[in-house]
């Protein structure tokens, strides 16, 4: 994403100005507005015009509005972004307090204004506009008859393509409609993996099924003489193969995971936040009191320094409730602050799927601190309340 310009005071306060290049970037920008926010951009608005006559001529015009913003919807497949709120700005189409939906599209420019940018939202745009950010990684997931191309990116998994071809049983004595429908199989993904991965940016692909489909996929696109794949035969050591437990979208999370993966994955983001998410499975077995999940416990050992690595969701920080916001941007720069490390993850990656079902924050701990599991979530309220007054 493309940063414009930068008018936010020492205090906070102020607005910058984007143009989204791709796709995830409106994923960034999702994350960067909240209600309340103000936001302005070009937009089409029908306009209903009544002559002399009494006849009326409708029509749309392109326009600039700026709205403060009450809700915002994100479609992932789609990558658009919506944005509802009344206009706050006097325009000759659109009166003011009028609701209207403004449309965030690659390569539109729009403004943001927020009344505080804290250390989280400033963390977003530096991650967005960072400019050696790159979808260096795909994953290809399969089992017999189905097929995922996926790319994996800073802040999401991406599914290029889902790929579903009945495969027939073997029979007793002839396996041709079996081996058939298994090459049409292979084919499908092979184009798939032509028409959306780019080899100029991804520097590894995997390939992952259970038992030996993923060895028949890569001697199949490796021995066909098809010009087609001549691209994926030239980066023959751009693939890796691996087990997974299924060819489901979520065995990338399983994947990635794997300790044999950690050499060839050391400098993908995604890969280290399943690093940490393992880590914390792996102590929660073996020192359960060094690993707590859950506002209350997370809360109760940041108050005693005690957080030496913390797990939090990137859907927290999207909580309409201003003050349930700021208690974990708090939480995250206490941490930062005496020596922990943070990791953000994102709720578009299994790891941070995996995540929300603990309740979106975690945290490895310096010491054990077996009293905090006796805290509740309404103990976290309480605390919380108190910091705010």
């Amino acid at each position: 994403m493309k940063l414009l310009s930068n008018r936010v005071d020492r205090s906070g306060h102020g607005y910058m100005s984007f143009i989204p290049e791709e796709g995830e970037d409106l994923w960034h920008v999702y994350n960067l507005i909240t209600a309340g926010d103000v936001v302005r951009c070009t937009t089409l608005r029908k306009v209903v015009t009544e002559s002399s006559t009494g006849s009326t001529n409708a029509q749309r015009v392109k326009t600039n509005l700026t709205i403060r913003v009450e809700t915002v919807s994100y479609d992932v497949e789609a990558m658009s972004l919506a944005l509802k709120g009344r206009n706050i700005e006097e325009n000759q189409y659109v009166k003011m307090g009028a609701y209207h939906t403004l449309s965030l599209e690659l390569q539109r420019k729009f403004t943001l204004t927020k009344e505080h940018w804290d250390a989280i939202s400033r963390e977003r745009v530096d991650e967005a506009c960072e400019p050696a950010k790159s979808a260096d990684l795909a994953a290809i997931v399969l089992q017999e008859g189905l097929g995922y191309v996926c790319l994996v990116r800073q802040s999401m998994t991406i599914t290029r393509a889902k790929i579903e071809i009945p495969i027939p049983r073997k029979r007793r004595g002839s396996c041709t409609n079996h081996d058939k429908a298994m090459l049409r199989f292979f084919d499908a993904i092979g184009h798939a993996m032509v028409r959306h991965i780019d080899f100029a940016v991804v520097k590894c692909v995997l390939v992952a099924s259970p038992g030996f489909v993923k060895d028949k996929l890569m001697e199949y696109i490796l021995s066909t003489e098809r010009p087609e794949f001549k691209p994926l035969q030239e980066q023959k050591s751009s693939f890796v193969l691996c087990h997974s437990s299924s060819g489901h979208k979520h065995a990338v999370s399983e994947v990635l995971s794997d300790q044999n993966m950690t050499s060839r994955l050391a400098d993908t983001k995604a890969a280290g936040e399943v690093r940490a998410l393992t880590d914390f499975y792996t102590m929660l077995n073996n020192e359960p009191a060094r690993a707590f999940y859950g506002p209350a416990q997370c809360l109760a050992a940041n108050e005693n320094e005690a957080i030496d690595v913390l797990l939090v969701t990137d859907t927290l920080f999207r909580s309409t409730d201003i003050a349930e916001r700021r208690k974990y941007v708090r939480l995250v720069e206490n941490v930062r602050g005496y020596g922990g490390t943070v990791h953000i993850f994102s709720s578009l990656h299994g790891s941070g799927e995996k995540l929300g079902l603990l309740s979106g924050v975690a945290a490895l701990l310096r010491f054990p601190m077996p009293e905090l599991e006796d805290l509740t979530l309404d103990d976290s309220d309480t605390d919380s309340d108190d910091n705010d007054k």
